[in-house]
């Protein structure tokens, strides 16, 4: 091995990895591995920084004596913890490893100190089918607070309720340790002592967020649940500050001037901040220069700043119906870096040649300067190409021929997109009206005019452009993958499809998006349409962002990553900085080598956070639903069938946009057997058949804004019940029967839980 070979510089944490495997035959102190591995002295602070990442990512393990060892040669495997509500876990592998399969199921019993979300280390105890562990050890506690409901026993000792079912053990609060916290109060207790095997985890409170039902806990609690940070850092907020709101002359050296140019941004009527803007000229051969202008974010937030280090934490912005946890400070996100009209914003611009068929011809990159001349909304776009209303076109008289032709430019951008096999899953999305109090009026169709396509297709050109561009140059970057789906459950969903009439038409091994994108496009307009769709969504896999390019699965591209939202999300932000420092100059190999190292983890982290908002995201929306339902018990409804299982029946009102169970204890008139390959319940005395995508009429029978729950019961079999009843004398249950409780809504209640 030659000295430069030998230098931990040249040396990612892989090849760092596969020396390790390769000489060092057991566990082994630092001081142990430096001489083994010969490493030189100046080198020896790098190497420990290797192996802490190493540690850090799973793929070695500290253990007693200091002493560190490759994981899965010791049958560990390292993963987050997810725990079921009934007490068992599932822990899903930081790396993907073919023995273990995807997750390692972990019984209640050996759990041990471990708690939902928790990083662990797992060790592999039987393998052959569906692979079983043992916990051996918490890595890093996901979070050290509990958000849930704080109540008192009858002997006056207070414990926690955690709101998270996940979290399958009540937090003891000692006396004293409740801080103003009052019984059936809402709070947040900080974790004192972890739980062992024989007691639960004991706390103290310390935040009291109110009654459940007051107006805004709602949102504090999903806030604090999800450990979403809801202020920012005052040192990245006097940062944002000291930007100042203008564009400096000094700023603008150097840069493509688009000044010149007619730009627009076009968002929705409440947007505050605007990171996009479009300009669009015909060219002489009938193609179209399109430029999309992204707000220059990184020309402003430096890597480490603490402007930088608040947003990275965070990942995204976050946006429930009645507010929104934005990742920059608002004199960043809605001043320097937003592109308002009338005055200079730095952007980074993506210019695209679009031919006559949609495809891109000739593209350039460019750090430049624009001058928005227009803030324009959805509607209004709308209002002149859909509705073509004369006041509208009148006031924006000058703009309409720009319009038309973003129009033109978006169907053929979209054509091309379909015709490579692009599946759109076109759902109707819900809008929740708001009172002043933040409580529902109204639930309704969020519509998708022709405006929303054409930003969205404009945007997904870039992004591909943009991707394609970091690709060709062969230097580490951060891809937004969407790997192909798992053929097993690609056959299981064809299986179902087919017994419909609509089956994919390919093996599971070989089926491409333009297969899904098919049967969507049969099922249009139909019944089963919704309820498929949804099915098809748990089939694939979930989009994340990764170093390694496998490619988009959904969008049927070779290619793909975000660019064009760095305002509130990280990864744009990153993207715009590999950007730059490859348009400046050539990578060389320790840097990239330093990119490869970080990439990765930086993936994960994001990808995270993205979920996070989006479990936030959906499950304030679920709740404030369920409120809206609380004087609906007793109510009938039409809906389909969008979930089957063992449990029972999932079922989404047409009307309202709302979700709720059908329990299958509700079904008393049958036994009922799950059939998981059809996704249906079967009636074994009267054949009934309840099915995914079946439309049946249910009622309200109960509203628990505890748990978050509609409780539905189906027409005809509480009708049947009712009759059944009547016959054999007095019901014993309204409430089970379908009826309205007396006394108003019933509120859930939870027992107070046992150890595992």
């Amino acid at each position: 091995m030659s000295g430069n070979e030998r230098g931990v510089r040249a040396w990612p944490a892989e090849k760092v990895l596969a020396r390790i495997r390769d000489r060092v035959g057991h566990p082994a102190t630092m001081r142990e591995l430096i001489r083994v591995l010969e490493i030189p002295p100046d080198e020896r602070s790098r190497f420990r920084r290797r192996i802490r990442q190493l540690v850090e990512t799973g793929e070695m393990i500290r253990i007693r004596g200091n002493r560190y060892g490759v994981a899965d040669r010791m049958n560990l495997v390292v993963g987050r913890l997810h725990v079921n509500p009934r007490g068992f876990g599932f822990v899903t592998p930081e790396h993907h490893m073919e023995r273990t399969g995807e997750d390692i199921y972990v019984a209640g019993v050996n759990l041990h100190q471990a708690m939902h979300g928790d990083r662990v280390a797992v060790r592999i105890e039987r393998a052959d089918g569906r692979s079983e562990g043992r916990i051996v050890r918490v890595l890093e506690r996901a979070h050290d607070d509990v958000v849930g409901r704080y109540d008192v026993d009858e002997s006056g000792v207070g414990f926690v309720v955690p709101l998270d079912p996940r979290v399958v053990m009540d937090v003891q609060i000692p006396v004293g340790a409740a801080g103003e916290a009052r019984a059936d109060q809402m709070v947040v207790a900080e974790i004192d002592r972890w739980p062992t095997g024989t007691r639960n985890p004991v706390g103290h409170v310390v935040e009291v967020l109110g009654a459940v039902d007051d107006p805004g806990v709602d949102t504090k609690l999903i806030v604090r649940k999800h450990h979403i940070p809801d202020r920012h850092d005052p040192a990245a907020v006097a940062e944002a500050e000291r930007l100042g709101d203008v564009v400096a002359r000094a700023d603008r050296r150097g840069r493509t001037d688009f000044r010149g140019t007619v730009t627009v941004t076009i968002d929705g009527e409440t947007a505050r901040d605007f990171d996009d803007a479009i300009t669009l000229e015909p060219l002489p051969n009938g193609h179209h220069w399109l430029g999309v202008h992204i707000a220059d974010v990184a020309h402003y937030v430096r890597e480490g700043s603490a402007l930088d280090q608040c947003a990275y934490t965070r990942g995204t912005s976050v946006y429930f119906p009645e507010r929104a946890l934005h990742m920059f400070p608002a004199p960043l996100a809605t001043g320097l870096c937003s592109l308002n009209p009338g005055v200079d914003r730095l952007v980074q611009s993506v210019l695209m040649e679009v031919d006559r068929r949609g495809a891109v011809v000739r593209s350039e990159l460019h750090d430049a300067v624009i001058r928005s001349d227009a803030r324009m909304t959805y509607t209004a776009v709308d209002a002149i190409l859909t509705e073509r209303h004369a006041g509208t076109r009148k006031t924006y008289a000058a703009m309409v021929p720009l319009f038309k032709a973003m129009e033109t430019v978006y169907r053929r951008l979209h054509a091309r997109r379909v015709r490579r096999g692009s599946i759109d899953f076109d759902l109707k999305a819900t809008r929740l009206v708001l009172d002043e109090a933040g409580l529902v009026e109204d639930i309704v169709a969020a519509d998708r005019n022709v405006a929303h396509r054409i930003i969205e297709e404009f945007m997904l050109v870039a992004n591909e452009t943009v991707a394609g561009y970091l690709q060709d140059s062969g230097a580490p970057a951060l891809f937004r993958v969407h790997p192909v789906p798992d053929p097993g459950k690609v056959a299981e969903f064809d299986a179902f499809a087919s017994s419909l009439g609509h089956g994919l038409g390919a093996p599971a091994e070989q089926v491409r998006p333009r297969h899904f994108q098919q049967l969507l496009k049969r099922l249009h307009g139909q019944p089963e349409e919704r309820p498929v769709a949804l099915l098809m969504l748990r089939t694939m896999q979930k989009a994340q962002y990764d170093p390694v390019n496998v490619g988009h699965f959904g969008l049927a591209s070779t290619t793909y990553t975000h660019f064009t939202s760095p305002i509130r999300r990280y990864p744009d932000l990153l993207v715009h900085r590999l950007l730059k420092e490859r348009r400046k100059r050539a990578l060389s190999p320790q840097r990239q080598d330093e990119l490869r190292d970080e990439l990765s983890e930086v993936g994960r982290h994001l990808s995270a956070m993205e979920r996070r908002a989006e479990d936030a995201e959906r499950e304030i929306i679920q709740w404030k639903k369920v409120r809206f339902m609380t004087d609906k018990v007793g109510d009938e409804f039409t809906g389909y069938v969008t979930g089957v299982t063992g449990f029972g029946l999932f079922v989404e009102l047409i009307e309202p946009f709302v979700e709720g169970l059908v329990h299958i204890s509700s079904m008393a008139d049958d036994y009922y057997r799950f059939l998981d390959a059809d996704h249906a319940l079967f009636g074994e005395n009267t054949g009934k058949t309840y099915k995914l995508g079946d439309t049946v009429a249910v009622q309200v029978v109960r509203v628990d804004t505890v748990r978050r729950q509609i409780d539905l019961g189906l027409v005809e079999i509480l009708e049947a019940v009712r009759e059944s009843e009547r016959n054999r004398g007095p019901s014993r249950s309204r409430i089970a029967l379908g009826g309205r409780p007396s006394g108003g809504v019933r509120r859930g209640t939870r027992r107070r839980r046992v150890r595992r």
